[in-house]
């Protein structure tokens, strides 16, 4: 199917697990957090998904998707320590939903990288990961991460203000 392995298609269905789990996170509580059941979901199907995805050498060997898959890790794994330790102070807070965040942008590059390079079937929309084209979707994507951010960092401001009043 589409030039997948069975570990590509397990890959890509815990993958779609994740980020349909982590728009239920954002669409519902405007941040992702492993306090849900739904964050929890995330997260796990997050980690899944890299390590999956370590196995998976369709364009030639280790590669950007490799890195991107480690980079994800650890800031899953710095959302999560600052989320349950906060080790990062009273910053914690903003660290957790900014790195939260930035792991579903991670999931989005290689989700569009690899859907719109194979679909539609004979003529995908992108001739290939390197499509100039697909580096500009990238591009808004991250302009969306960053307006998202931004938007989580104003309500966390917002709230520690209604809490200092009190």
């Amino acid at each position: 199917m589409f030039g997948l392995t069975p570990l590509g298609i397990f890959h890509t269905a815990i993958s779609v697990i994740a980020v349909m789990t982590g728009i239920v996170c954002l669409a519902k509580q405007h941040a992702i957090s492993m306090r849900t059941t739904a964050g929890q979901i995330y997260a796990w199907t997050t980690v899944v998904t890299c390590l999956t995805g370590f196995g998976i050498f369709q364009h030639g060997g280790f590669g950007k998707p490799h890195v991107l898959g480690i980079v994800t890790l650890v800031t899953l794994a710095i959302a999560v320590l600052a989320e349950r330790k906060r080790v990062f102070g009273a910053k914690s807070d903003y660290i957790e939903v900014v790195a939260y965040s930035a792991t579903f942008l991670f999931h989005m590059i290689p989700a569009v990288t690899e859907t719109f390079t194979r679909l539609p079937a004979g003529s995908p929309v992108f001739s290939s990961p390197d499509d100039p084209t697909l580096t500009h979707v990238t591009g808004l994507f991250f302009l969306i991460f960053l307006a998202g951010a931004g938007l989580q960092v104003a309500h966390l401001r917002s709230a520690r203000g209604q809490v200092l009043v009190r």
